[in-house]
């Protein structure tokens, strides 16, 4: 057995199930809900960005969220498959040609926005039942 297969198969237990973690790139604006801890109590506090950068695979998995709010720019940089991080909502689809988004730090307003990329749904078209025969055709 190599070193890198034991290391993933030590990993594999720290990993999130597949469900926990919804699909999303870059350019999306995702919620992440993470646990705080402060003394005895715990609260949820919600962090809402576009995504600008995913690096990494399995437990070492990041992703990078950039956010203007009340006038200042933050980036917060989250591990997917932390304990602390209790859910991750996909919050609205962006349209973009790169992999990384770096060229949104410092930008405000319009220059900071990021198309939205429309999903096409499936329209499935039920089609009503078939008349019964006639009785003159069974003749």
């Amino acid at each position: 057995m190599s070193r890198s297969s034991l290391i993933e198969k030590i990993e594999e237990k720290y990993l999130k199930a597949k469900d926990a973690i919804p699909s999303f790139r870059v350019g999306d604006t995702i919620r992440v809900h993470t646990r705080i801890v402060e003394g005895e109590k715990e609260r949820m506090q919600i962090f809402t960005g576009t995504v600008i950068a995913r690096k990494g695979t399995g437990v070492s998995e990041t992703v990078s969220l950039y956010r203007i709010a009340y006038g200042s720019a933050m980036e917060k940089v989250i591990l997917l498959h932390s304990p602390r991080v209790a859910k991750i909502e996909v919050a609205r689809l962006g349209k973009v040609r790169r992999e990384k988004l770096y060229y949104l730090r410092g930008k405000f307003g319009k220059a900071a926005k990021v198309k939205e990329r429309i999903q096409k749904k499936k329209v499935v078209v039920e089609r009503p039942p078939l008349p019964p025969e006639s009785a003159a055709s069974s003749e």
